[in-house]
């Protein structure tokens, strides 16, 4: 399992990130699928997502200060995907921050995890560059 993390300083306030981050926007902000059904089910919003015949389910968790999601399940590109996006007030804005683990589960597991990381993290990159995208259209 590797980890990865990635964070942005924005000029807004915590209710502007609120506003336009949910399950579906960090998704489509990822870039690598697309959704294809979301559902508010109990605890939280499962999302399943697909590219080019793969498929994967993500369960989301609300947190007070952003949202825990996970790959469900053993559909899906990864043996584990976790990650957890945080944001809190900064200056005069705030800095969102998401921190992920992964791993592929192939072998060699070294060298197929950092692949499965060194992917995830322009994943988290483009899904803070889409936010930031969001906030300055909306």
């Amino acid at each position: 399992m590797r980890e990865v993390e990635a964070s942005r300083f924005l000029r807004t306030t915590i209710p502007g990130v609120e506003r336009v981050l949910d399950p579906e926007r960090i998704v489509e902000c990822e870039d690598t699928f697309s959704v294809l059904e979301t559902a508010a089910v109990d605890g939280g919003t499962r999302v399943i997502a697909g590219a080019k015949g793969l498929e994967m389910s993500l369960f989301f968790e609300e947190r007070e200060d952003g949202y825990r999601y996970y790959q469900e399940g053993e559909t899906g590109p990864f043996e584990a995907m976790e990650t957890t996006i945080r944001y809190r007030a900064e200056n005069e804005g705030v800095r969102v921050s998401m921190h992920s683990s992964v791993s592929l589960g192939l072998f060699p597991r070294p060298l197929t995890d950092r692949i499965a990381a060194w992917k995830r993290e322009a994943e988290l990159e483009r899904c803070l560059d889409g936010l930031e995208e969001a906030l300055t259209d909306g």
